[in-house]
């Protein structure tokens, strides 16, 4: 039995059209399947759309959420209702196209993998898009404490063990292409080109991309602290220098100009600790929210 979670957030324009398709696709397996559609809090007439789609074909399970609570909480709920033995986890505006489920399927069967991500070869996007994302992915890549993939999103396929274990991962602030590259297992990948949206506009504005690479970023890495302790290093090198500086000047007979060299040095060391706890204050925010234990999503209602 496959098992699809497609998230959405705002899509009734075009939600009747992506189902057709992946029902379309996903018949084309020969295999059983359920569609889970993950209605994210939308404030148009997504729910009811599927609603509408569910009455022609039972095979859909439509899980609604009480508001929105976000693309990774979404995937959470999707993956704790999939009852299939591979689950494919996909975007709902077409920039995931349907018609690689059965590429997907057919791969991980072929190389008996565990997962099989969907990597994007060319992005039909803004250009300014494509930079923060290749700057992103480049940057992730060499920091990450595990091996990550460069241009890889939500779209894959995985099998039952994997779920389970990425079900296992508890954290409020997550990074689902970063959680299924931790788990390990046997990974594999296709290359694809990711289309432009074919209709409406992008949820993920600038400011949650940019929130999404923080969480990526201190949910799988050291090196923001790493990157204090370096630069707390380089101001105490800085210190020292100007110390010898100042006594070889002052002996010297040419004593630096008082108000200039203090200015700079409260400035520099000022601008260094500033910066540490703001490092600080974002470790210890995302600690409180673990700790306050508060659920990833709650649904409000459950039609299957």
């Amino acid at each position: 039995m496959i098992s699809v979670v497609v998230p959405l957030l705002n899509e009734a324009n075009l939600v009747s059209q992506l189902m057709e398709e992946i029902f379309e696709n996903l018949q084309s397996t020969g295999e059983t399947f359920e569609v889970i559609c993950v209605d994210d809090g939308s404030t148009d007439a997504t729910l009811e759309t599927l609603l509408r789609f569910k009455t022609k074909d039972n095979r859909v399970k439509v899980i609604s959420y009480s508001r929105n609570f976000g693309l990774q909480a979404a995937l959470t709920g999707g993956l704790d209702f999939a009852k299939g033995d591979y689950v494919i986890i996909m975007d709902g505006d077409f920039q995931d196209p349907p018609e690689l489920i059965p590429v997907l399927y057919n791969k991980i069967i072929e190389t008996q993998s565990d997962i099989v991500t969907a990597v994007r070869e060319q992005r039909s996007e803004k250009l300014s898009r494509k930079i923060y994302t290749n700057i992103f992915h480049h940057v992730f890549s060499r920091i990450s404490e595990s091996e990550q993939v460069a241009n890889a999103g939500n779209f894959c396929i995985i099998n039952k063990k994997a779920q389970q274990a990425i079900l296992r991962f508890s954290e409020r602030n997550r990074y689902f292409p970063g959680i299924r590259n931790f788990i390990g297992f046997k990974h594999d990948f296709i290359l694809f080109d990711r289309p432009e949206r074919l209709k409406g506009q992008a949820k993920m504005s600038q400011r949650k991309l940019f929130e999404l690479a923080a969480d990526a970023i201190y949910s799988f890495s050291k090196w923001p602290v790493k990157a204090c302790l370096y630069c707390g290093l380089f101001g105490i090198l800085i210190f020292l220098g100007a110390v010898v500086y100042t006594f070889v000047s002052k002996f010297a007979g040419y004593a630096p100009i008082g108000w200039s060299s203090t200015f700079l040095a409260v400035s520099f060391f000022g601008s260094v600790q500033l910066t540490f706890l703001g490092l600080i204050g974002e470790y210890i925010y995302r600690i409180f929210k673990e700790v306050q234990n508060r659920p990833v999503y709650i649904v409000k209602e459950i039609y299957e």
